[in-house]
């Protein structure tokens, strides 16, 4: 049995709401400044690299068949970094602005909704951890 507290689905999560904490900033800033002349609206992305760093199911494994070939795939969630960068999709406006405000409205409600859900999940696997080390532990 393992001795850690948390597993890598717990640590997932935790990852996901730092991402997502990130995304509602970049995309807050981004409609913050939808009416600045020049700016570039900027785009978060982590999913890939988070997903690669979890990789419950193998899929990003490579086999080493050589003993001179190094693992490559799976990393650790700890490593896992976001690329804000700027936004590519977007069509400039005559005054060099990039921000599409409808697009960044439906980007911060999704956000929003998968961010409550990340918690709602950490927080039912934390009180299942409470309920397993007070009243579930049985043996009165």
């Amino acid at each position: 049995m393992s001795s850690a507290l948390f597993d890598k689905t717990t640590y997932a999560l935790g990852a996901s709401i730092n991402f997502r904490q990130l995304r509602q900033d970049v995309v807050s800033s981004n409609i913050a400044n939808a009416e600045t002349p020049g700016y570039k609206a900027k785009k978060v992305d982590f999913e890939n690299a988070l997903q690669r760093a979890v990789d419950t199911d193998g899929l990003y494994k490579m086999s080493i068949d050589n003993p001179n070939q190094y693992p490559v795939g799976g990393g650790q969630i700890e490593d896992v970094r976001a690329d804000v960068y700027d936004n590519p999709d977007i069509t400039v406006t005559n005054d060099g602005n990039t921000v599409d405000l409808e697009r960044e409205m439906a980007t911060l409600s999704e956000n929003t909704i998968l961010y409550k859900a990340a918690v709602e999940l950490i927080n039912k696997k934390l009180a299942s951890l409470a309920y397993a080390s007070t009243e579930g532990g049985g043996g009165r």
